[in-house]
């Protein structure tokens, strides 16, 4: 099915929820039940009710119960007049048929069997038989339009397809996502928190986290300088007059923190790192012999999320960002584009992450004409969006195009990741940028000694920190390969006057730079091995008696796989060489 047919089925669904709903629970009020990505969902004010999970089987039944008496949606042009008086008990009704009608939209009603509603969204033809393979999900809160100002209602979130099997796959996805969930495996292996005390948004690394982002840092960092970027480190805070000159300010104000006034300057927190790298690059005269110059950092930035956008450590409202500027004579632009998709396509391998299947690539577009949203230069878009497309083109990558997604000052490669619930996110980009350099004035000279203006190359060479930490959570289900565990290996002496041993080769392995972690607990052995197990480090070391005799060890794998007895140097040989290969 199409994703038009698709998103037609799913808005359907959503009336019929709002119709079960207002059967069951009178006064209840219908908002918006839009189709979104896998499913659907229904706003309603409920009133003097209130509904749970608890609820959905009795909801469902009544769905089922309405559903024969559907036989296909019929659809009515209505005034505005007309719409106040059909709708006179449901204010969110009216408000939305005002405003489509102060934009010059025509009003539509439908009424698929006993059910009068307003919409100008399409609907399936035969609802009886179309609608049958549904499921709800989730209630949750949401504020009506999306502003905190307004009246928090109650969301209902479902889904539908059109064949049970269809259904059943989707509800086993659902499944997995929830055991993959970073943010409950966060907590059950310790990596990271939030505190009321410290804010929303605002995560807390317990050291098994933070080990993990060393090691992306210092991964990354070592790349990087291979590959000819200059690490840099520029301050969080500046003058609001930076972002002004940018043009971010007031472009982004409202994702921005509030400036604070210190000694008589206009001081903010930084939402991104290039303006900081564009008046480094000022600070002196530049000649083409320096050209390019990529100024890499890993970069802590500040954006307000609205509270009811947060989620775990994929939406936080402070972050880390793998950043960097590649300042460029524009006819080597292409070059370079070329070795950031190459860089990125490293760093996923790494990461174990496979194109086409975990990642795919989206070049977004500009609107020509659309001077609100874009700086106004056809030309420039036409030359910068045939870079993209030529690079995307020769690399063999999976690309699509979407139109209306670039930045303001440029179009983008963005890296569209997918995650355990099979929806895309952006997580991080590539961007063609021919307006910052006339911002900031930006000059080197040429080979024939003149003024030359470049253009600049905006990238992350692995995104968020904070956003991949969880993504690789959920991906491996929090049993990281070797190279990125936070613990490596855990030794497991049977009993205390094994001590002294698991001690000895504990130091062994931390002079060879292993993570390792001594379970000194008098519990069983079983009850250790269980206890590693579900904390997933990868290997543990059993010492008993046998192993202590011979100056061996027995290793064990989290998976249960039993390696037999080794010496420490070997195995660790075979450790080194899993992390050499990122495995």
């Amino acid at each position: 099915m199409d994703k038009q047919n698709l998103d037609n089925l799913r808005h359907s669904c959503a009336h019929l929820l709002a119709h079960a709903v207002k059967q069951l629970y009178p006064g209840a009020l219908n908002a918006i039940g839009p189709a979104i990505e896998n499913g659907f969902y229904q706003d309603f004010d409920m009133g003097k009710w209130n509904i749970s999970e608890e609820d959905f089987p009795k909801i469902e039944a009544k769905m089922k119960e309405i559903l024969p008496t559907w036989k296909g949606f019929s659809f009515k042009e209505v005034t505005l007049p007309e719409a106040k008086k059909l709708f006179k008990d449901n204010k969110y009704k009216i408000e939305m048929a005002t405003e489509f009608a102060k934009q010059g939209k025509k009003l539509q009603t439908n009424d698929p069997g006993d059910f009068l509603d307003l919409c100008k969204m399409g609907h399936v033809e035969n609802p009886s038989k179309e609608l049958r393979h549904f499921k709800l999900l989730s209630v949750a809160g949401a504020y009506w339009r999306g502003d905190e100002k307004n009246k928090m209602l109650t969301r209902i979130y479902g889904t539908v397809f059109p064949t049970k099997d269809e259904l059943e796959n989707h509800l086993k996805m659902i499944e997995e996502a929830k055991k993959r969930d970073h943010r409950k495996l966060g907590q059950d292996l310790d990596l990271f928190a939030f505190s009321d005390l410290v804010g929303k948004g605002l995560p807390l690394l317990m050291p098994k986290g933070a080990t993990i982002k060393r090691i992306l840092e210092r991964f990354i960092v070592d790349e990087e300088i291979k590959r000819g970027y200059q690490h840099v480190s520029t301050p969080p805070i500046a003058k609001v007059d930076l972002y002004r000159t940018s043009g971010h300010y007031p472009y982004y104000k409202e994702t921005m923190y509030p400036p604070m006034i210190v000694d008589e300057e206009e001081l903010i927190l930084r939402p991104m790192t290039c303006p900081h790298h564009f008046a480094l690059f000022k600070i002196r005269p530049h000649s083409y012999h320096e050209m390019p110059i990529r100024y890499a950092e890993i970069s802590p930035q500040f954006r307000y999320e609205k509270s009811g956008e947060l989620t775990g450590l994929m939406r936080v409202r402070t972050f880390l960002l793998s950043d960097a500027h590649i300042i460029t004579p524009k006819n080597q632009a292409k070059e370079e584009i070329v070795g950031v998709l190459d860089l990125i396509d490293f760093i996923n391998k790494a990461l174990g992450l496979k194109a086409g299947i975990d990642y795919r690539y989206r070049l977004s577009l500009g609107v020509r004409g659309d001077s609100k949203k874009y700086y106004k230069d056809d030309e420039m878009w036409n030359f910068a969006e045939n870079i993209l497309r030529d690079v995307l083109k020769n690399q063999k990558v999976p690309y699509f195009e979407a139109e209306n997604e670039a930045a303001f000052y440029g179009p983008k490669i963005d890296v569209q990741m997918k995650n355990v619930n099979g929806k895309e996110d952006t997580a991080f980009t590539v961007q063609y940028d021919f307006v910052m350099p006339k911002r900031f004035n930006l000059r080197f000279i040429n080979k024939e000694g003149q003024e030359e203006e470049p253009v600049v190359i905006h990238r992350a060479s692995l995104g968020a920190f904070e956003r991949t930490i969880a993504f690789l959570i959920e991906h491996y289900a929090g049993a990281f390969p070797l190279w990125l565990a936070p613990v490596q290996v855990a030794i497991l002496p049977i009993s205390d006057k094994f001590q002294d041993y698991a001690l000895k080769i504990k130091e062994e392995l931390k002079k060879e730079l292993i993570r390792v972690e001594l379970n000194n607990d008098s519990k069983t052995l079983g009850a250790k091995i269980r206890e590693t197990t579900l904390q997933k480090i990868p290997y543990m070391i059993i010492i008993g008696e046998k192993e202590a005799g011979t100056g061996k060890c027995s290793v064990r794998t989290r998976e249960g796989k039993d390696l037999g007895q080794i010496t420490i140097s070997d195995f660790v040989s075979n450790l080194k060489s899993q992390i050499e290969n990122f495995s």
